[in-house]
């Protein structure tokens, strides 16, 4: 990684300077804050550090600190420059080279990090009830949560992915009341959901109950057994939204169910050591948690006045479950909604004698549909309200990538219409171009050409084997020869090294998809100024060198997405 590289040989510079008594009154306990970028201007080189702050403690002039510093860099891997208190680097062309040597050695693992201190990863996202379709909410966390198991397990991690099923309490009898209401209607009875608006939220009233009642008058007798038309109804739910992700490429490894938490009697047992630990006091017939000792702005109730645990008793369990199962670290997605839940759980893992800064909980905001032009408003929708819509109006492809590419903590415009567009304005149609035209021009370098006009053909500019052979038998001197037409686009092909490692270890999902959109620019950019099948054929095989890499990294980084790589489109 370039950045890092160039930092860390400018540390040990300025430690060696200093040890030399050339950088004035600096010592080397004082502090040095600096970072590596890309200056505004590319004329001064591909990078630069800002080395002004020294100044304060150098007591010396920018430049002259500068100055000072440079003289104890490396000048194998690129030459230096300074302007006023900057120094530039420029790397050298076989430098550069290099980098698409390392991606046709390495393949798919370019960008892997070889040394990570390696964790068992509890990735928990979706989570929703049992009790309808996902909606376009669900998905962003799909999305957003698939993808960054990808991303973890790419980086080296041991991801387990699990959906928590909350199936317990009084939604799922909802559920059952109203499916009971649903049979009736299909039995030609004249009933239909309360008016009333308190009432009625003891329902579920959605149509997409209307085929569960179909398939349960196939396969039961009616009855008015409650119990029965829940489970019923539960397991009919359950198997609609797995059926969902799976075909939105969201794999599980567990979904755990709450009611199993209750059945096991862990619940029972977290809520006695918690009580034994005398973390616990009654109050109005309640009892509470003392969660204002651990940070919380109030303390939170466990088991209700009726004697019924809250949501917090079950998640509590579910948590130091998760611990006791020898999780290292523990993420959730969760809406932000949530926001209120996180001091709680994390004071129920350190009031259990847990760590809770294992626990990571990432707050998501909501999705807005926009419509020709238009934003319509969650919960006044009447067009695109779940999930399985929004799929099959625009496609998996198009619906992971605007669920994956803005910041979790953003809220998400998702324009319908834009998504669907075969145009480079939509950004997974304009990076999946980028991909399935640098596999044109490798089928292009090996396939004969036919002159349309009179019908003849000539011969391929090169075999398969010969191909073959280039990308496995790398040229450098070649490869320099190109690189400066192929400069950016090397430098944003090298680039993913460094994002890989700021996505993955700041769980930010988005920056791949605007590094594939940047990447592509860049790869339109070099195929739009530069012949790559050409009579130079030195360059020629360079330049296929180059594509294959584009092509490479494209689909690794569109693979972590879950997203398609076309080779023709």
């Amino acid at each position: 990684m370039f950045k890092e590289e160039l930092l860390n040989d400018t540390l040990n510079a300025i430690k060696q300077a200093i040890t030399n008594k050339e950088l004035g009154q600096m010592g080397l306990e004082d502090e040095v804050n600096i970072v590596s970028e890309k200056p505004k201007n590319a004329d001064f080189g591909d990078f630069a550090i800002n080395v002004s702050s020294l100044a304060r403690n150098a007591k010396m002039a920018p430049p002259m600190i500068a100055n000072a510093i440079v003289k104890y860099l490396p000048t194998d891997k690129y030459s230096t420059s300074v302007v006023a208190g900057f120094i530039n680097f420029k790397l050298s062309d076989n430098v550069l080279a290099g980098v698409i040597k390392e991606i046709l050695e390495k393949k798919d693992n370019f960008g892997k990090p070889e040394n990570i201190e390696k964790e068992r990863i509890n990735l928990e996202y979706v989570s929703a009830n049992p009790t309808g379709p996902f909606h376009i909410g669900h998905g962003r966390w799909a999305a957003m949560g698939s993808s960054l198991a990808n991303l973890l397990k790419f980086y080296g991690h041991d991801v387990y992915q699990e959906f928590y099923i909350n199936d317990a309490g009084s939604q799922i009898q909802k559920l059952g009341r109203s499916l009971n209401i649903r049979i009736k209607q299909e039995l030609g009875e004249n009933i239909d959901f309360p008016q009333d608006e308190e009432e009625r939220k003891n329902y579920y009233a959605g149509e997409y109950l209307i085929p569960v009642a179909k398939k349960f008058l196939e396969d039961n007798k009616p009855t008015e057994d409650i119990k029965v038309l829940s489970d019923y109804a539960k397991e009919y739910m359950e198997r609609v939204q797995r059926e969902l992700l799976e075909n939105f490429r969201v794999h599980f490894d567990k979904f755990y169910s709450e009611l199993d938490l209750h059945t096991s009697g862990k619940v029972e047992k977290y809520f006695n050591e918690l009580k034994n630990k005398g973390e616990l006091y009654e109050q109005d017939g309640a009892v509470w948690f003392k969660t204002t000792k651990y940070g919380d702005d109030q303390d939170r109730v466990l088991k209700k006045a009726d004697g019924a645990n809250t949501y917090l008793t079950a998640d509590i369990a579910y948590h130091m479950d998760k611990l006791e199962r020898g999780f290292d670290r523990l993420i959730n997605i969760w809406g932000a909604d949530h926001h209120g839940y996180v001091a709680r759980v994390k004071a129920s893992i350190e009031a259990l004698g847990g760590n809770p800064d294992k626990l990571e909980i990432l707050l998501g905001q909501l999705v807005n549909l926009i419509i020709n032009g238009e934003e319509v408003r969650m919960g006044k929708r009447r067009k695109m309200v779940t999930l399985d819509e929004l799929i099959d109006e625009v496609g998996v492809d198009a619906t992971r990538f605007w669920m994956s590419m803005r910041s979790i903590d953003t809220t998400l415009d998702f324009d319908i219409e834009l998504a669907k567009r075969s145009t480079d304005e939509n950004p997974v149609f304009y990076v999946q171009y980028a991909h399935a035209r640098a596999c044109s021009i490798l089928r292009n370098a090996v396939k004969e050409k036919i002159n349309h006009e009179t019908g003849l053909t000539s011969p391929a500019p090169m075999t398969e084997k010969e191909l073959d052979e280039t990308l496995s038998t790398f040229d450098v001197e070649g490869m320099i020869a190109t690189v400066p037409e192929a400069k950016k686009l090397i430098l944003k092909l090298e680039e993913f090294k460094s994002m890989i490692d700021y996505s993955a270890k700041t769980r930010a999902v988005y920056t791949i998809c605007r590094y594939v959109q940047d990447l592509a620019a860049e790869f339109h950019s070099f195929y739009n100024s530069n012949r790559v099948i050409c009579d130079d054929r030195k360059i020629m095989k360079a330049r296929l060198c180059l594509i294959y890499s584009v092509k490479t990294v494209l689909e690794i980084a569109l693979n972590i997405l879950g997203v398609t790589a076309p080779e023709k489109m």
